[in-house]
């Protein structure tokens, strides 16, 4: 590292990691620079290079893992690789930013922490929406007691996937609970602060035994509930309402919020600014809030980020294994 620049390497050069790359170039050029990419295929890692100027193409992982030059590692690849390619990449000496969900169980998140603490290296699970002003807003209503006590959070996060194989194939790592039910999971973890005393969940599955619609209620202390769903199957309203004893406040979109009503009924709203590409994904741009957390805190020496840390990760890891067995979805990772 030299200075306050960060040198980036990319794992994947699939859709999410150049949405992330996009939303890099909305940064400074003197705090980030993507100096790498990395794929399973030399050309789609090159052709992904060219496309937003990144000097060096691997076509594998470990070269990248060796690379002298990328101070921290984004793991933008699909769910079942998170943990190989996160230990390979802490056991090689880089600092870590790891897509959600961090890993298939929470067996293998307990693996990659202990190698983070091994290494000493900054290590978190990309929880892109707990960055955004939008969620630091909120943070700050509950810690200034203007929301009074958190009693109710009511979440729906749902869009009809049929054909999106990462979430219906079994190979894939496919199944709600991990790629929609981390957020609902985290916005309810954000409001709480505290681990559910217990969870209730039910589900369907598609014909691949896969999880594709979940209800979820935890209960937390004093009986105060987070009540989900999250579906492919169908469109829901996709908001987050943190209801407290002094009045509400309502995140729209609540997994990627530019914009909230208040608690005093007002809309408020904050815009990222565009980047050199059209971004995959609505609003991956925000991804910027996340990535200039992960330079701070490495600059600062620490090891994790206090929006996200060890122990959530932890949490949201054994919320996802509850639901998943109680609607009866296990995978070969859970037998290991």
């Amino acid at each position: 590292m030299s200075g306050k620049l960060i040198r980036w390497g990319i794992a994947s050069a699939g859709k999410i990691s150049e949405d992330f790359v996009i939303a890099l170039s909305t940064l400074p050029a003197s705090d980030h620079k993507v100096v790498a990419v990395a794929a399973r295929s030399q050309d789609r890692a090159a052709e992904f290079a060219k496309k937003h100027e990144i000097p060096t193409a691997y076509g594998s992982y470990e070269e990248l893992a060796k690379s002298k030059d990328v101070d921290v590692v984004y793991i933008g690849v699909l769910n079942p690789q998170h943990y190989e390619v996160s230990l390979l990449m802490l056991n090689s000496g880089k600092h870590v930013l790891c897509e959600k969900p961090l890993a298939m169980n929470q067996k293998q998140v307990q693996g990659i922490l202990a190698a983070a603490k091994a290494n000493k290296r900054f290590f978190m699970e990309a929880v892109w929406s707990r960055f955004f002003p939008s969620y630091q807003h909120v943070r700050q209503l509950i810690q200034a007691g203007t929301l009074g006590e958190v009693k109710e959070v009511v979440v729906n996060f749902g869009f009809p996937m049929p054909n999106v194989d990462r979430l219906q194939k079994r190979e894939l790592g496919g199944g709600v609970v991990y790629d929609l039910g981390i957020y609902t999971i985290q916005v309810a973890q954000w409001a709480f602060q505290e681990a559910p005393q217990k969870i209730e969940s039910s589900g369907s599955t598609n014909a691949e035994g896969i999880d594709d619609d979940v209800s979820a209620t935890l209960t937390y202390s004093g009986g105060r509930t987070a009540r989900m769903r999250f579906s492919s199957k169908e469109k829901l309203d996709n908001l987050a309402v943190i209801k407290g004893s002094k009045g509400q406040v309502t995140l729209v979109d609540f997994w990627t919020p530019n914009k909230l009503i208040d608690i005093d009924g007002k809309e408020k709203e904050w815009l990222p600014p565009k980047g050199k590409h059209t971004t995959n994904y609505a609003n991956s741009e925000a991804m910027r809030y996340e990535a200039e957390a992960v330079r701070q805190s490495i600059l600062a020496g620490d090891v994790e980020n206090k929006n996200v840390t060890y122990a959530d990760s932890l949490l949201f890891a054994h919320i996802e294994d509850t639901i998943r067995t109680q609607i009866g979805v296990l995978n070969k990772f859970d037998a290991e």
